[in-house]
């Protein structure tokens, strides 16, 4: 895998584990303002959601290197057979 091949499967990687962990652990707020939405979270925690997710992410990141560079599945092979 080159780099710019990593690059991308890394972003696509953080961006899916972020979106999967923007609803953990929010709770709409007791008191609503006017103008306020419903479902808004109370504390989103976005900073701590992104770290989770950068972690995740590069944990991912590293399974998939490994299982590309060990040639478990040959995609360059896959991709002759076409």
């Amino acid at each position: 895998m080159d780099i710019v091949s990593g690059i991308v499967v890394y972003i696509l990687l953080w961006w899916w584990v972020f979106f999967m962990a923007l609803p953990v652990g929010n709770k709409p707020p007791e008191d609503l303002g006017e103008g306020h939405a419903a479902s808004a979270p109370e504390r989103p925690r976005l900073w701590m959601k992104a770290g989770a997710a950068t972690v995740i992410a590069a944990v991912l990141f590293a399974g998939i290197y490994w299982f590309i560079a060990a040639e478990i599945v040959s995609f360059r092979d896959m991709a002759d057979k076409m």
